[in-house]
């Protein structure tokens, strides 16, 4: 009867640290939007002050956004795993 409460408790227990890595992804998409927030705030201030600069920076500020939303993608990938795999 023991070992049954005991596999009980490691299924709670896993079913629990899983929802805790989906929750710990699930901040990390948030602060990727805050990057890219702060990306193109930073441009546009930037563009704004310095307007013959800012066609230089436009393709820099693209490839920085594109690798803030690759990683973004990836978390959301990490989160499907953990939901729906294991």
């Amino acid at each position: 009867m023991q070992t049954e409460a005991t596999f009980t408790a490691i299924a709670y227990y896993s079913t629990a640290a899983k929802y805790i890595a989906i929750g710990m992804a699930c901040l990390g998409m948030g602060f990727v939007a805050l990057a890219i927030g702060n990306i193109f705030s930073s441009y546009l201030s930037g563009a704004l002050r310095n307007p013959g600069a800012a066609a230089d920076q436009n393709a820099r500020v693209l490839v920085f956004a594109a690798v803030a939303e690759s990683l973004g993608i990836f978390l959301l990938l990490i989160v499907i795993l953990l939901l729906f795999v294991v």
